[in-house]
């Protein structure tokens, strides 16, 4: 049987279909995917299920260990209900993770598929504006950052993605040098089409592989970047909760209390173990020879 090719795109229809057969095949994959979504479900309709809030406060209750009661993971040093920060915190730094890959990924698209298209002194020099990004270390230019501005939700987000859209540039600008001279893409600038239209329209949908599976690996990235920097104090203050700055708060109390470390800990090695599953899975799944093999 022939294979049917769709007119914008060099691959098959049935590439779709087989890619996501493959990324189900994959357990690790799966199992990523599991524990992210029972994740989300647990910090979008956790909080409304448990019988406190975040910020009720019991001084006759502090340092409850787990278990306690209604206090399922203990309480903090002011009483406060863990499970219910624990899960606030993880609808903050989530949010921040993927907010975060939004906005990198975009700048990194962008940067990227216009370096790819157009080549010459365009492309050099915005590899080298990328290149220059890569000179500073991430951490050190999050901390200078965040040292100057009021730290808030939004603003950690920014700070990340403005310090994490590099990587993305650089592998949507190799992709599109492999894909612009394709017959696809002569056959659309033979028939006028704007550079706009070749790079949005079918360059980008082509790349599009790569970018998921960067993407995904992007938000673990970003969710560990928040957790440190919130931890060292310059990320979300209290008393909104993240993860980092739920580990911040606890490191005091690691030899007498270590659950209120251990219970963020062990969320953000999930939410990144997850995410780096998932990515693992899209990456063998996106990839052509895995048919080969």
């Amino acid at each position: 049987m022939t294979a049917t090719f769709d007119i914008h795109s060099p691959e098959p229809r049935w590439w779709r279909a087989r890619a996501l057969r493959r990324f189900f095949r994959h357990k690790l994959a799966v199992t990523g995917l599991v524990m992210l979504v029972l994740l989300l479900l647990a910090c979008v309709v956790g909080p409304h299920l448990l019988p406190y809030d975040m910020l009720y406060i019991d001084l006759r209750g502090r340092f409850a260990p787990p278990l306690s009661g209604d206090h399922y993971l203990g309480t903090d040093p002011l009483g406060r209900d863990v499970a219910a920060r624990l899960l606030m915190a993880g609808r903050v730094s989530l949010l921040v993770g993927f907010a975060s890959m939004v906005l990198s990924t975009l700048i990194g698209a962008i940067i990227g598929i216009v370096a790819g298209y157009f080549g010459g002194w365009t492309g050099t020099a915005l590899m080298r504006f990328t290149d220059s990004f890569l000179c500073f270390p991430q951490i050190f230019l999050l901390l200078a950052l965040a040292a100057f501005i009021e730290p808030s939700a939004v603003m950690i987000t920014i700070i990340i993605a403005i310090t994490s859209w590099m990587e993305i540039a650089r592998i949507v600008a190799a992709e599109v040098r492999s894909l612009r001279e394709r017959d696809f893409i002569t056959a659309a600038r033979m028939s006028g089409a704007p550079a706009w239209w070749i790079m949005f329209r079918e360059l980008l949908p082509n790349a599009a592989g790569p970018i998921i599976v960067a993407a995904t690996l992007t938000v673990a990235r970003a969710i560990l970047i928040e957790a440190y920097i919130s931890f060292l104090g310059y990320g979300i203050q209290p008393p909104l909760p993240s993860w980092g700055n739920m580990l911040n708060n606890a490191q005091q109390y690691l030899d007498s209390a270590p659950w209120l470390a251990l219970v963020p800990g062990v969320a953000i090695t999930a939410a990144v173990t997850s995410f780096n599953f998932i990515g693992d899975g899209l990456r063998d799944a996106l990839d052509a020879r895995s048919d080969l093999r």
